[in-house]
């Protein structure tokens, strides 16, 4: 394990970025991982198409909890198009992770997961 990478997920995990619940917001998803205990809930504000603020619930391992935290501050400000686009490898570039194993993919996977079903719920809700 790369010290960049311990760091990286540690200051996430112990200072998360848009950690609560907003004030307002259209769309939220939450989900979790049953086999390992993490949760998240993501909570968006949108305003024309882009997201205007972005917030998380959750808990669970820090590398599930950087991901999560990590993945706002990515997010925060883009369309939803270019949101939608974020995958788990996106977070492992930038959280310095070059490979982890199947359960530990995971951890990162699941805040991905429940950002783009937000954002697919809210498109669901504008087009009916």
């Amino acid at each position: 394990m790369s010290y960049f990478f311990y760091e990286n997920v540690m200051d996430h995990y112990k200072n998360p970025r848009n950690k609560g619940k907003p004030d307002s917001y259209d769309t939220e998803y939450g989900d979790s991982n049953p086999t390992c205990g993490d949760n998240v809930k993501i909570y968006i504000k949108i305003e024309a198409n882009r997201i205007k603020k972005i917030g998380f619930e959750g808990s669970g391992c820090a590398l599930s909890m950087a991901s999560a935290s990590l993945m706002t501050e990515m997010v925060d400000g883009e369309s939803l198009d270019n949101a939608l686009k974020i995958s788990e490898k996106d977070l492992m570039n930038e959280l310095g992770i070059k490979e982890l194993g199947p359960n530990r993919i995971k951890c990162v996977a699941l805040p991905v997961k429940v950002l783009k079903m937000a954002i697919i719920s809210y498109i669901s809700k504008q087009n009916s």
